[in-house]
């Protein structure tokens, strides 16, 4: 049975093809990834593929949408209902942990928009997930130091800095070993480290 059915309504069509880019990124260099590659990965042609999509770049931009809007849902559900500050933000650290874990080749393509020169609507996309995470990040800091369960001196810009620092040294560490389900083992370990420094003592 074909997973990429030929016919499909535009949206879903664009869908699919977000999802089979983000597969592909997960075994191949994703800056090697041609148009012609993700036609084929999707059985379609290059002719059925720009019918819904312009250009290359715009396919990379509705990634990076994509990614913001599953990440940032994905840490909201985990978070939901947690009194505490400190909980919710272990809850955050282990759920983008995991969202990783099930899309590896996602942090392969944003380090790889990050590190263009140029300004593209794709990284201009990585930059909002980036910045409505530290949003979501902060209120949390702010609301542990007014209850008292984080350290009132608590520095929360360089808090929230380390936090996204260390899932991002997790992830590279795994990439790099070529084996995602070793940041799964160390996530907690390493979050119980991050969080003996930033709890009210």
């Amino acid at each position: 049975m074909n997973p990429h059915p030929k016919h499909l309504p535009a949206d879903e069509r664009r869908a699919v093809t977000v999802e089979s880019v983000v597969e592909l990124a997960g075994t191949q260099n994703p800056s090697k990834i041609t148009t012609a590659a993700i036609a084929k990965h999707m059985n379609l042609t290059q002719g059925a593929l720009f019918r819904h999509f312009p250009n290359k770049e715009s396919i990379w931009q509705a990634v990076m949408e994509w990614v913001t809007e599953r990440l940032l849902a994905k840490i909201d559900r985990s978070t939901k209902g947690i009194e505490s500050p400190l909980a919710a933000m272990e809850a955050m650290f282990m759920s983008h942990i995991e969202f990783v874990a099930e899309h590896p080749g996602v942090p392969r393509m944003i380090f790889g928009e990050l590190q263009r020169t140029e300004e593209t609507p794709a990284k201009l996309m990585v930059q909002t997930l980036i910045k409505r995470y530290s949003e979501r990040l902060h209120r949390l800091i702010d609301k542990g130091k007014a209850s008292g369960e984080l350290s009132s001196s608590l520095d929360s810009e360089a808090a929230a800095v380390l936090f996204i620092g260390t899932i991002q040294g997790l992830v590279m560490q795994s990439l790099l070993l070529g084996d995602v389900a070793h940041m799964q083992r160390d996530a907690p370990r390493v979050f119980a480290i991050y969080q003996r420094g930033i709890r009210s003592s």
